[in-house]
């Protein structure tokens, strides 16, 4: 008897524990203000106590229960009803209720890609402003826009959280929103008249294999290995980390990026110095953006120092020295006193120009030291040689800076935190080693971080801008990019809609065609619910954020107003449908081409045509309906036509609705 009552008591006690350690917690995805995808079974989650039942009840007269599952994970599918709202969402368990206010049912769509999406509506300024940008965020009171941002996060792991919290349209909230997802979903709540939900999960610089789970990423041919890769790298992440938190650590988080920079100090004192000994540093070629050297893939402080014999001429005199852009933040200084630098807002396309007044200049031989900071994506001297020199104000003389500079990375950048190292002591170099560097350019981090915390919210879509950070690679990205859309849409276990913006033109360089990444996008269109949002006509040569993310945002919409929700509109420029080659022209039929039409004081309207020598030169392009007749110049008999083909080439063809057609080219042969 005593053995069974004991036994009664030990039960009941357990219970009573259980009772006590109860926890219910949801997904970050779900706080007061979130929209649910209307007429849909909308999945909710979260952690919970083994066992024990979940019930979520919404207050349009929907109830459903689930139960906890033994690894502590539970889901519970609700019904929503048409768009509408406001409503409140009560998810129980034992002896846990939450509660969730103001909630909305309408549309909901991701958006996701790199900087070109990340751009707030209030710009990075002031060298990169987005049109319009202050009476819009004056005008921005929207209470049927809804917005959820996914703070940035690394994981060799698939996350199941993230975090972020829902938040109403206001003008404070669309300043620091995504510049192209407003406009997207200010133009989908204006035409459909239904509350639009926005999940924003974008990351500058990053390309789409890291945005790409390990299940599919490893269908590629790059990568077959990666699994490999990443269980090593994970371990020596873990031991690398270690020993990067042992150091001392400037702390920016919470802080806006545009001015945590300003006034930080990282050795400056000494490091600018004339006599500081550098003689062990190692040595890079500049310019260069420090990612293609034995750097790599690095976010933070790095010194640059270079000794400059001037000639004697030149002493006593006001010299001005010119370094190109800089890559994100700099000082410069020479013989130990600050010249000039930017430390504040986005001035990585910035060419740098500063006077040295002839104070500074005392000796036959200068010392330049330049502190450089770079927070995402590529660090380092983005100008071309001849941006890199010194010269007399107001005279012809100068000196050219390209070569060998010393360099010591002094600090890095991972989690808002700046991680200090000794630079006399060259601690940079003390490291332990990483075979895959951990960043936001691994494969698998941005998807198991980013994306993977956000399955399977109920969606209608998503939209996506990137693309730039894979224009090195075009041929890759032909089969990267539809991978990435099939993994999403498989995780989702949804063929939601996809559209995706045709990065604009910019001049990368000699060596990047990205009229050949802009063709890898379109080639793109070839996947079933598809879209793309041309930008031919509104890019900036000498800028990789143009400015105009008004057309962006409503040209996405344009698809998904007539292919999700059936509006009748132009959704789409010229598309090329047909070709035909007959004697001395070759005939362009196109899609989406009423009104077709051309836009350009050139002749050639950036048409180039070639016969067998497989040279392109100029053509002569007439418009018949819905066709173009292109010649060559001189009668010879043509084999192929290429239009807008190099990097800064802008839109000359158009249809009625003034949407213009992308680069195309009718071969396929190599350079």
């Amino acid at each position: 008897m005593k053995s069974i009552l004991h036994l009664a008591f030990i039960v009941l006690f357990t219970h009573h524990a259980t009772a006590q350690e109860s926890t219910l917690a949801l997904a970050r995805i779900f706080s007061d203000n979130l929209v649910l995808q209307q007429k849909s079974e909308a999945p909710v989650w979260g952690k919970g106590t083994p066992g024990e039942y979940v019930s979520v009840t919404a207050s349009w007269g929907k109830n459903s229960k689930g139960i906890v599952q033994p690894d502590s994970s539970w889901m519970v599918k609700i019904k929503t009803p048409k768009a509408g709202g406001p409503y409140t969402l009560s998810i129980s368990s034992d002896n846990n209720t939450k509660v969730l206010n103001n909630i909305m049912i309408g549309e909901v769509w991701l958006c996701s890609g790199q900087s070109n999406m990340e751009m707030p509506l209030e710009g990075w300024m002031p060298e990169n402003p987005i049109d319009h940008s202050e009476s819009e965020i004056h005008n921005a009171a929207y209470p049927g826009i809804r917005f959820f941002t996914v703070e940035h996060a690394i994981s060799l792991q698939p996350n199941d959280t993230c975090v972020g919290a829902w938040k109403e349209c206001t003008p404070e909230a669309a300043a620091k929103f995504s510049a192209t997802a407003f406009f997207f979903g200010k133009k989908l709540h204006r035409e459909l008249n239904v509350p639009i939900g926005l999940i924003f999960s974008a990351w500058g610089g990053t390309p789409a294999q890291a945005w790409t789970s390990e299940k599919f990423i490893t269908q590629h041919p790059n990568y077959t290995n990666l699994p490999a890769q990443l269980a090593h790298a994970e371990a020596e992440f873990s031991q690398y980390m270690e020993w990067l938190t042992s150091h001392a650590i400037i702390d920016i988080s919470g802080k806006s990026y545009d001015e945590a920079c300003k006034g930080l100090q990282f050795n400056d004192t000494l490091l600018a110095l004339s006599n500081f000994n550098d003689s062990s540093w190692r040595e890079m070629k500049l310019p260069a953006g420090w990612e293609g050297t034995e750097v790599g893939t690095f976010d933070g402080v790095i010194w640059f120092r270079k000794k400059v014999e001037i000639p004697k001429q030149w002493m006593n005199q006001e010299l001005i020295m010119e370094l190109g852009p800089i890559d994100d933040h700099d000082l410069a200084f020479i013989n130990g006193k600050l010249v000039g630098g930017l430390e504040t807002g986005s001035s990585w396309n910035v060419n740098r120009v500063y006077s040295i007044p002839a104070e500074a200049v005392q000796e036959s031989v200068i010392t330049i030291a330049i502190r450089v900071i770079d927070l995402f994506g590529g660090g380092g001297f983005w100008g071309r040689p001849e941006q890199m020199q010194i010269r007399v104000k107001n005279g012809e003389d100068k000196m050219s800076l390209v070569g060998n500079w010393n360099y010591m990375p002094i600090a890095e950048f991972r989690d808002s935190k700046f991680y200090i190292f000794d630079a006399a002591a060259r601690e940079y170099y003390s490291r332990p080693p990483l075979v895959l560097e951990i960043s936001s350019q691994t494969p698998t981090a941005l998807y198991n971080g980013m994306i993977a915390p956000l399955v399977p919210y109920a969606i209608k879509g998503a939209i996506w801008y990137q693309g730039e950070a894979n224009t090195e690679d075009p041929e890759a990205y032909s089969s990267l990019f539809p991978l990435m859309i099939k993994n999403w849409r498989h995780d989702w276990n949804n063929n939601f809609s996809f559209y995706f913006v045709q990065i604009a033109p910019f001049n990368y360089g000699a060596a990047t065609e990205s009229q050949r990444l802009r063709e890898a996008q379109m080639l793109t269109l070839s996947l079933p619910k598809t879209g793309m949002a041309v930008t031919l006509d509104i890019g900036n040569a000498t800028n990789i954020h143009p400015s105009n993310k008004t057309d962006v945002g409503e040209r996405l919409a344009r698809w998904a107003l007539v292919k999700d929700y059936g509006k009748k509109i132009p959704f789409s420029g010229p598309l090329l449908s047909t070709i035909k080659i007959k004697k001395d022209a070759v005939i362009l039929s196109f899609d989406h081409a009423e009104g077709l039409n051309i836009k350009s004081s050139n002749s050639s309207a950036s048409f180039q045509i070639a016969g067998e020598d497989s040279v392109f030169k100029d053509a002569l392009v007439a418009v018949k309906g819905k066709t173009l007749i292109v010649r060559s110049p001189d009668g010879s008999k043509p084999l192929a036509v290429r239009y807008a083909w190099d990097n800064v080439a802008e839109a000359t063809l158009f249809n009625k609705a003034g949407l213009p057609a992308p680069s195309f080219r009718t071969d396929r042969w190599q350079k």
